[in-house]
């Protein structure tokens, strides 16, 4: 029998699962998706490789990434009638409730669920990638009124969403920049939005169900709306001067400091030294980011303050101004989480088929025993905050 002295808050640190996909020691800064470190992919590879990597655990052959890339083409656009859904979304809607719609939608036209079978396997991963970014960046122009730009067949993945988000075709080291983001943010183990596509993933329902779970997990501030929060600390800040005092009121009314510390690592995230590199190359090309020198203050000062208890930036916290530098509205930062994570959630369905057990997790009951029925004629009335009887 479990006892309380066993139970863990969150299931902090208990493991759920045996898997192969991404490696991350939180004491010494590193991640790995399939033993190749972050830095590496970020230099070398591309996102759709590096998809490709976690989803079928290899790196592709040249022939193999041309295929999925012509596939991930081919299969860019939205049935109209999802289109003709997205335009009746309220124009105050956050985009991440939208795409969680969409994704579940997408469910109704592929739902042959032969979770069996390879083929339709690999159909619903080429799908999934393909289409989330067309449903974003679909959204963001449906609700100012504008009908959605098509996909271009002529520009890579990354290009094509800035270019279907903007309306004009992206600088190539923007374009390069967002590819190197969208790697960063594919995976990350079992974080909440995995463990929730992979508890969705073990009733075998489909996988559009399972990434509209998962989608839904991640709107939560607590995982994947941090960045958007970073910007406007950014902003309430104000300048360099005000850093020292605000950290210290934060500190001291316990309150969270958004874009740092995590469950993790207890060192810098390498995914926020890399993001900070990337930030520095926009800014050389684009120009400064007045809020960059605030948050190099800010990181600064929380290392002074907290890090001894392990609470350095993390992912979140330079990515909100590489996503600004590209003229991406903040509330799009989540689902542009999505748009990169969609490969590590897919990746753990594909292995979770593999070895499937539905999850089950068990309870320590807190409540009273024995207690007796009590019929509604006896019970006492309910009083109101005036005092009345109802």
């Amino acid at each position: 029998m479990t006892t309380v002295s066993e139970f863990k808050p969150g299931l902090e640190g208990v493991p759920v699962t045996l898997s192969s996909i991404s490696y991350v020691d939180g004491q010494k800064g590193i991640l790995e998706y399939r033993g190749i470190g972050i830095e590496q992919l970020a230099n070398q590879s591309t996102f759709l490789e590096t998809s490709y990597l976690l989803i079928w655990g290899k790196l592709p052959t040249k022939d193999e990434l041309v295929e999925f890339e012509h596939e991930i083409r081919y299969h860019r656009r939205i049935k109209y009638r999802i289109r003709d859904m997205m335009k009746c979304f309220p124009e105050t809607g956050h985009p991440m409730d939208a795409l969680q719609t969409s994704a579940a939608a997408l469910g109704l036209f592929y739902s042959r669920r032969a979770l069996d079978n390879p083929e339709y396997i690999r159909e619903a991963v080429v799908r999934l990638i393909a289409k989330i970014p067309t449903m974003v960046a679909a959204f963001q122009l449906m609700r100012k009124g504008n009908d959605p730009v098509q996909p271009r067949d002529d520009l890579d993945y990354s290009a094509n969403f800035l270019y279907m988000l903007n309306e004009r075709e992206p600088d190539p080291i923007a374009a390069r920049v967002f590819d190197i983001c969208l790697t960063l943010h594919a995976e990350h183990t079992i974080n909440a939005s995995t463990f929730s596509a992979m508890v969705t993933a073990s009733t075998l329902t489909d996988p559009y169900a399972v990434v509209a779970s998962a989608v839904g997990t991640l709107a939560g501030p607590l995982h994947g709306g941090a960045n958007e929060e970073v910007l406007t600390m950014l902003e309430e800040i104000g300048s360099v001067e005000n850093v020292g005092p605000y950290v210290d009121h934060l500190i001291a009314t316990k309150s969270k400091i958004m874009g740092f510390g995590h469950r993790v690592y207890k060192v810098k995230d390498p995914r926020a030294t890399i993001l900070q590199e990337l930030g520095e190359q926009l800014f050389e090309k684009f120009g400064h980011d007045e809020y960059y020198e605030i948050a190099l203050e800010l990181e600064r000062v929380v290392a002074d303050r907290l890090g001894q208890k392990g609470i350095y930036p993390n992912v979140d916290f330079y990515s909100g101004l590489v996503y600004r530098k590209l003229n991406i509205p903040s509330d799009l930062f989540t689902p542009i989480f999505a748009i990169a994570r969609v490969s590590g959630w897919l990746a753990h369905w594909k292995e979770q088929l593999t070895k499937n057990r539905i999850f089950r997790p068990t309870q320590i009951y807190t409540g009273s025993h024995n207690e007796t029925y009590i019929p509604i004629h006896e019970r006492n009335c309910a009083i109101n905050l005036e005092g009345e009887t109802l």
